[in-house]
C-alpha cells in the first residue's frame, strides 16, 4: 500500500491515511459534504473509512482511495478514488470520484489527478474510465471535460439520483503534464 506513489511533479497520490484524518475533517466544507460525502464526517467515522481504506489497499479489493498532494512538503489538499466494482459498471469500466478542499480549488489540481488515476487504472485493467456527476455540479463536470472526458449521458441511479455520465477511453493515456513553472499556493477565495 505505502509503496503505491503516483507524481506529474506537481500532484502526488498517495493512499489515504489515518496521518490524513485531521486534515480531511479541516479541509471538509459543505461542496464537499453536498456533493461526496452524502454528510458532515465525524473523528470516529472517518477513522473507520480509513480502516476500510487501508484493508481495501492491502487485500486489492475494488476501491482505492487516494490522497491527492501538493507543494514541497506535500500538504492534503482531497481525496481521489478508483471504484472497479459497483453496479451499473461494465466490464472494464471505473468509477472515478474527486474532491479538492475549498483551499485548492481553481488551480488544476483536480485535473491533474483524474490524469493520475486513469493511468493507474489502465495499468491495473481497466479499459474505460466513468466519471458521475450531479447536473448542478458544473465545477466537476468541468474537471472531468479538462481530463478528457466526454458526456455519455444522463443515468437514473439506483438512490433515485439522476446523473451525469462522463466517459473516457483508457488506452489512449496522456502523457504527463509538464509543472509549472512555480508552484501554486492555495488560494482563501477559490470557487468550487
Amino acid at each position: 500500500m505505502d509503496q503505491v506513489r503516483l507524481s506529474d511533479g506537481v500532484v502526488t497520490l498517495t493512499p489515504f491515511r489515518a496521518a490524513d484524518i485531521d486534515a480531511h475533517l479541516a479541509g471538509e466544507d459543505d461542496q464537499l459534504v453536498r456533493w461526496l460525502n452524502g454528510g458532515p464526517s465525524t473523528r470516529a467515522g472517518t477513522e473507520e473509512y480509513v480502516r476500510r481504506c487501508t484493508a481495501q489497499w492491502r487485500y486489492r479489493g475494488p476501491a482505492r482511495v487516494f490522497g491527492i498532494r501538493t507543494g514541497p512538503e506535500p500538504v492534503l489538499a482531497g481525496t481521489i478514488d478508483l471504484r472497479f466494482a459497483m453496479p451499473r459498471l461494465g466490464p472494464g469500466q471505473v468509477n472515478i470520484a474527486y474532491g479538492l478542499y475549498p483551499a485548492w480549488r481553481g488551480r488544476g489540481l483536480a485535473t491533474r489527478a483524474v490524469h493520475l488515476v486513469c493511468r493507474y487504472a489502465a495499468q491495473e485493467g481497466a479499459s474505460e474510465g466513468v466519471i458521475r456527476v450531479d447536473p448542478e455540479n458544473t465545477a466537476s463536470a468541468a474537471v472531468a471535460r479538462r481530463a478528457g472526458f466526454r458526456y455519455s449521458e444522463r443515468v437514473m441511479e439506483p438512490t433515485g439520483n439522476r446523473l451525469d455520465w462522463y466517459l473516457r477511453e483508457l488506452a489512449a493515456v496522456p502523457a504527463e503534464q509538464p509543472a509549472p513553472a512555480e508552484y501554486p499556493a492555495p488560494a482563501a477565495d477559490c470557487s468550487v
